[in-house]
């Protein structure tokens, strides 16, 4: 036995009151009643209240905010929608990259349109002309005629 006084350590200790019923179960048959969301609140902390009064504006402050600044936040999604859309392309090419002789074989089928294209287009000058021709017609196409 040890001649030490023992310590003593005091503990402060916050009751909450909880309602008996917080889901508002009948004992009887299990039916549900509405209880009001001040039952839940009412013996809530002040810092809690405020956090969920704040929770609670959320979503008309955020509606506000995309009312407000349409143009913004559509361009920081698309921003966003850029970046994940690259690391997911990203993410696939590795993955794939991964799986053997499939890396190579691409490589090889690169290899082979880039020399067809070059025998079909550049060696020539008559084909280089009809690839400026389709070049020209696909961008008049796309942006339309300057002239009109």
């Amino acid at each position: 036995m040890s001649d030490t006084p023992e310590s003593t350590q005091t503990v402060e200790t916050t009751t909450i009151d909880i309602p008996a019923n917080p889901l508002g179960l009948n004992a009887n048959g299990g039916s549900i009643t509405q209880v009001s969301p001040e039952t839940y609140t009412a013996n809530l902390p002040d810092g809690v209240k405020q956090a969920l009064d704040i929770l609670a504006e959320f979503p008309a402050y955020l509606g506000q905010t995309y009312a407000n600044n349409k143009r913004a936040v559509t361009i920081v999604g698309l921003i966003f929608g850029i970046i994940v859309g690259v690391k997911l392309t990203l993410a696939i090419l590795s993955a794939v990259n991964e799986i053997p002789l499939l890396a190579p074989t691409f490589e090889l089928v690169g290899i082979g349109y880039a020399s067809w294209f070059v025998y079909r287009y550049l060696l020539q000058a008559s084909t280089r002309k009809e690839l400026t021709d389709e070049i020209d017609s696909f961008k008049t196409e796309i942006f339309g005629n300057k002239d009109a």
